[in-house]
């Protein structure tokens, strides 16, 4: 018995990420009368792309060390940028000032990073990396960036520059409608 539809589409069983995008843009088309499929399939794959390399990293590398991918990034802005203030780093990592909060508790209690009072406001505090934090994040990260490297060289490195050329352009450029964001 065939499991395909009367007009030759393909079954869920026999849907890939691509063929699924062939399918959604003509259903998306005539069935419901958009007409913008490319800039669905430009935010589908982007996304697709995001979460395929986030999890590669982040189940290879960053969980073997207990961590998640959101304590990576608070550690990593922490390494780099700190000592700093929770609400900067949530800005820099794209998290909320809550996801932040809960995040560095446990990493506190894993002796990654700490708090101190800022020097002007002793009301505010400042997260920064402890001695054994910043040991973890050098040999986590020597990791991560040969894994990045593993995935990019695909590309040649004038198209990993046109690549974060044309994201950044994605990203910065949003003045035409009211972008929502994490405050």
């Amino acid at each position: 018995m065939n499991d395909r539809t009367t007009d030759d589409q393909p079954t869920v069983g026999e849907l890939n990420f691509w063929s699924f995008i062939e399918l959604a843009n003509k259903r998306l088309a005539t069935e419901h009368g958009f007409r913008d499929q490319l800039a669905t399939e430009v935010l589908l794959t982007l996304n697709r792309a995001s979460n395929v390399v986030t999890y590669d990293l982040e189940s290879s590398i960053h969980r073997p060390r207990g961590w998640s991918w959101s304590s990576f990034r608070l550690l990593f802005v922490t390494w780099l940028a700190g000592p700093i203030e929770p609400k900067a780093a949530a800005e820099l990592t794209g998290m909320s000032r809550a996801a932040v909060s809960n995040l560095s508790k446990s990493l506190l209690a894993d002796g990654l990073i700490d708090r101190r009072p800022t020097e002007n406001d002793g009301r505010s505090v400042q997260l920064y990396l402890t001695d054994k934090g910043r040991e973890a994040m050098v040999e986590a990260f020597r990791e991560q960036n040969e894994r990045e490297h593993a995935w990019v060289s695909v590309l040649s490195e004038a198209e990993q520059r046109i690549l974060v050329m044309l994201l950044d352009k994605l990203i910065t450029n949003r003045s035409q409608f009211d972008v929502r964001g994490r405050n």
